[in-house]
């Protein structure tokens, strides 16, 4: 009974979805307009919408790197000058798959040195959040980020590279107003329970590896 009313109400959601679109949709020119030729039926956005919402390989890429994880994070916090020791610190994370393994969320924790207002450093309790999953609309990769650090939501959309087993995601952030920050992604699968993330940022004068971040699968 419960199958069945969960396949009710995706076939429901979907169906809303499709009539929702088809009603904000102009009336269609006349018949011998290209624009006309080209409109899909109903039926076939129907049939579309169904395609592109099934969870794919990618998908699968991504159920890969699901569960409990310990890492270590080392950071540059002046990347202008490359002679500026980097910090170490350690802590820990937990992927679930979840709306039927076509998005993955993933918290973590961590005690990191960070500078205070007095230019020294402190420790401090970093909690983070990704959702991560694949458009199969964009053909891309797609990832969310919030953190306790500050109240701004970072998107980024990356491929992945099956021959070097390699995810790079890019996208932007503004740290603070007016300042435009490009950053770069790069996740290395090493085996079934080790990958490394690699952190690239761009501040207007050049890239530069700030974070690499070091990842291995929790013993049960």
């Amino acid at each position: 009974m419960r199958t069945r009313l969960n396949s009710a109400a995706v076939l429901f959601a979907v169906s809303s979805i499709a009539s929702f679109t088809l009603a904000q949709t102009p009336t269609p020119p006349a018949k011998n307009s290209t624009t006309a030729m080209t409109q899909p039926s109903e039926a076939e956005m129907m049939k579309q919408i169904m395609q592109l919402a099934r969870p794919s390989e990618n998908h699968r890429l991504l159920a890969d790197l699901a569960g409990s994880w310990t890492f270590v994070v080392k950071r540059w916090m002046n990347p202008a000058d490359p002679k500026a020791p980097s910090t170490e610190s350690a802590g820990s994370a937990v992927t679930n798959e979840t709306m039927g393994g076509r998005f993955f969320i993933s918290e973590f924790m961590a005690v990191i040195q960070t500078p205070g207002a007095d230019g020294k450093m402190k420790e401090k309790e970093f909690r983070g959040l990704s959702i991560d999953g694949y458009d199969n609309g964009k053909k891309k990769f797609v990832s969310s980020w919030i953190d306790n650090t500050g109240t701004a939501i970072m998107n980024s959309e990356g491929t992945y590279d099956s021959a070097t087993k390699t995810f790079n995601y890019s996208g932007d952030y503004e740290p603070v107003p007016g300042m435009k920050c490009k950053v770069r992604q790069v996740v290395r699968i090493v085996d079934p329970n080790n990958h490394n993330l690699e952190w690239y940022e761009d501040r207007g004068t050049g890239e530069t590896k700030t974070m690499e971040i070091a990842y291995t699968r929790r013993k049960k």
